[in-house]
């Protein structure tokens, strides 16, 4: 291998148990390629310590990107993420064939393009680690669903009508420990093996039904501790669960420029698909974006639920979109959502607690009339001082009055 003292910068084709790095000079000429293995961590670090530090090393956001830039930080070397649909389609309008060495060689490009339009966030370790509790907890959750499915298809099989509105709620559970209880072949609807395999069942939730709980403790713990998580649980219909999955989720709010880009992120803004002449008709085919984060956008849609019920503010919006509820109840759902992601990003980037009556804009009557009460006010558009201020300071003796002319 070549001297690393001219390495500018470096592409890493990240894989499940190896990677290959290439690097370039400042004149973007390949200096040399390294394989390297995923199951000696030491080897690894000892080959990664020998690469000039702060040599900026470019890999794609794919699965298991998180430990491998954790282990590029530790050796002093400055890791960035690029989007893997925008690499691929780069590499496919150039012609190129995806091979391990062409997909190195790439990423090793990136660093010389001027814009860097191939770049996505680099979430730190603390936001994964928010992000595995929210999976982990998904995941019991979808367990949990699939035990209730089962026992219900178990009491179905056994021709058990069920007239509880919550099975698993106090009387049915009493009610399923009753069928699990009764020992006698024939006092019980239930054969033996049914008798079993539904206690079984009903151990397995209870286990699964503490796990979450114990999830659901450490989202409320985090949320606690954290003033964004804070100022999220003060939106109406955001939970605890709900909150921590849009903190989770979304990281950081400074690092959207403005409102519509962390709407567009949270799969909120429509999206068109027109093509030819406008002939004058509403628009159709309007839809959501696909790229992004979908567990955002479920978040952000059942946060507005809530909130239309819970705020008058939200629900008149609801009702403007859907005509007091009579059409188009799912799109206005996403309407709220849209607007509640506006408000949760005012609140959490100026650190502030939501109100439900929103304070009067710049340059708004509201704005204007309390400025005139002050004594502040000014000419809309010109910035001098409004009749009656500067009367006020004549008066006073600040300001000589100009002769008449």
């Amino acid at each position: 291998m070549e001297s690393t003292k001219s390495v500018s910068r470096i592409g890493l084709d990240c894989h499940r148990t190896f990677s290959l790095a290439t690097a370039r000079d400042a004149q973007c000429r390949v200096l040399w390629r390294q394989r390297l293995g995923h199951a000696d961590r030491i080897g690894l670090r000892a080959k990664l310590s020998k690469w000039p530090a702060g040599t900026p090393v470019v890999l794609e956001g794919t699965f298991g990107w998180g430990w491998m830039c954790d282990e590029l930080s530790a050796s002093r070397l400055d890791p960035h993420l690029a989007n893997s649909r925008k690499v691929s389609g780069w590499r496919e309008a150039r012609g190129m064939a995806k091979t391990n060495k062409i997909d190195a060689d790439l990423l090793s490009e990136l660093w010389g393009e001027q814009t860097r339009w191939w770049e996505v966030w680099l979430a730190p370790p603390e936001v994964r680690d928010r992000r595995e509790w929210l999976r982990y907890r998904m995941g019991l959750v979808m367990v949990q669903t699939q035990f209730k499915n089962r026992i219900h298809a178990t009491l179905h099989r056994h021709g058990i009508i069920n007239d509880k509105s919550d099975l698993f709620g106090v009387a049915g559970r009493r009610m399923l420990s009753q069928l699990v209880d009764e020992k006698e072949e024939g006092s019980s609807p239930l054969r033996a093996s049914g008798r079993q395999t539904l206690k079984g069942q009903l151990v397995l939730l209870a286990q699964v039904r503490r796990l979450i709980a114990q999830a659901t403790r450490q989202f409320r713990g985090t949320l606690c501790k954290c003033e964004e998580g804070r100022l999220l649980t003060s939106l109406p219909g955001v939970s605890w669960v709900l909150g921590y999955t849009i903190l989770a989720e979304v990281g950081d709010f400074a690092r959207f420029k403005n409102a519509d880009h962390l709407v567009s992120y949270s799969l909120l803004a429509p999206v068109a698909d027109d093509s030819g002449e406008d002939d004058g008709r509403p628009p159709t085919g309007r839809r959501l974006g696909q790229a992004g984060r979908h567990t955002l956008q479920w978040a952000w849609i059942e946060a507005a639920r809530g909130a239309v019920r819970k705020s008058a503010r939200f629900r008149d919006v609801f009702n403007r979109r859907t005509d007091h509820g009579k059409r188009d109840r799912g799109r206005g759902y996403i309407t709220v959502a849209n607007s509640l992601c506006r408000v949760a990003y005012s609140v959490c980037t100026k650190r502030v607690n939501y109100t439900e009556v929103p304070p009067p804009r710049p340059g708004s009557q509201g704005r204007r009339q309390g400025a005139r009460a002050e004594g502040t006010s000014s000419r809309p558009g010109t910035g001098q001082p409004d009749v009656a201020m500067a009367a006020a300071a004549v008066a006073d003796g600040n300001v000589v009055a100009s002769p008449q002319v």
